[in-house]
């Protein structure tokens, strides 16, 4: 799932660097995108448990990025996105159970010429193939402040 994010964040960095539409104000562009029923696989161990597997999303999502172009806070951004949708993971080791269930991640990262942050969050519920629960959320946070002061947690948690 941590893929899900990291690839959420390489569009969201690669939207910065296109020509986004502009947007009302002194300097400011902004740019959204939405997805409906996109889908994507990739190998992920089962957060809980650490069994390797694959993973199958379904999901529909949306980013705002808003960049200030011109003046005094140029190259000043905010972007947010959230991705909710369903899911099923695939153990390498048939012994193991497979889930499937809901995920919803979300992030927000804020950077101005002087520090900046990100943060993020993902929730999964699931069922397994053996009547088992997968309960996981994950909260993860990076900030650097304006005296080059770096602040990063990553608090997982299952249950």
């Amino acid at each position: 799932m941590k893929k899900v994010l990291a690839i959420s964040a390489a569009i969201v960095a690669g939207w910065l660097l296109a020509v986004p539409a502009a947007a009302n104000g002194a300097g400011a562009v902004s740019f959204t995108q939405t997805f409906h029923n996109a889908t994507d696989s990739f190998p992920s161990p089962n957060p809980c448990t650490g069994a390797s597997g694959t993973v199958s999303v379904i999901y529909n999502g949306v980013f705002h990025v808003t960049t200030l172009t011109s003046g005094i806070g140029a190259g000043t951004f905010w972007a947010t996105g959230t991705q909710t949708g369903t899911f099923t993971f695939t153990p390498n080791d048939p012994t193991q159970p497979s889930f499937t269930g809901r995920f919803t991640a979300w992030f927000g990262d804020n950077n101005n010429l002087k520090n900046g942050s990100e943060t993020s969050t993902m929730s999964i519920r699931g069922t397994g193939s053996d009547g088992s629960t997968l309960t996981f959320h994950e909260v993860m946070h990076a900030s650097v402040s304006a005296s080059g002061v770096v602040n990063t947690f990553d608090k997982p948690s299952c249950g």
